[in-house]
């Protein structure tokens, strides 16, 4: 009795599948047609990280120094963490602390300052805030290192102090960096 009421309900659901299938067999074929493409040519993913884990097991991640002549006591240990977050939350890589690991990232910021963006009625405007990082990649596998720069600017009225913009800016320049770090290390770009 319950393999019938199984079976019949199953039945039900494939027949209700099928009759949607048929009122909108354009729009699914378009669907599907998409997402074959898409997906099978290898144009998208939702999550384009490119490691080969065969290789690539583990990573020391340092601390990212705050070199810039001017420096925000806060961006250098929220950038590390947010840095270390993401590969942990995105990769299977096993994160520790010897210079042996697979893959060793390390860096600093190498500018943080201000210049004027804007200027109206003889006077400035907006400023623009600019932070850049230089990053080095060490690939123990393979025996290669990749050094890279990252920067992002970041426009604020020239009514705010620099203290009051980098209270309003600090969470979106360590996730912008982050991610540009990330996306230079582990995608395909």
């Amino acid at each position: 009795m319950i393999l019938k009421n199984k079976t019949s309900i199953l039945q039900n659901l494939i027949r209700k599948l099928y009759t949607f299938f048929l009122m909108h067999k354009g729009n699914m074929a378009l669907l599907l047609l998409s997402f074959a493409f898409l997906f099978g040519c290898k144009i998208y993913s939702f999550k384009d990280v490119s490691i080969d884990y065969s290789k690539i097991k583990t990573i020391k991640i340092g601390f990212i120094e705050n070199r810039a002549s001017y420096v925000n006591p806060q961006l250098s240990p929220q950038l590390t963490d947010k840095l270390q977050l993401k590969i942990a939350s995105q990769t299977k890589l096993i994160r520790t602390n010897s210079d042996d690991a697979n893959l060793v990232v390390s860096g600093y910021i190498s500018d943080y300052s201000v210049s004027t963006a804007a200027i109206s009625a003889q006077q400035a405007s907006a400023n623009r805030l600019t932070v850049s990082a230089h990053i080095t990649v060490k690939n123990n596998v393979d025996n290669k290192t990749d050094e890279f720069d990252v920067s992002r600017n970041y426009d604020f009225s020239s009514n705010l102090s620099l203290q009051q913009a980098e209270g309003q800016l600090i969470t979106t320049i360590v996730s912008n960096i982050s991610d540009d770090i990330f996306n230079h290390i582990f995608s395909n770009w």
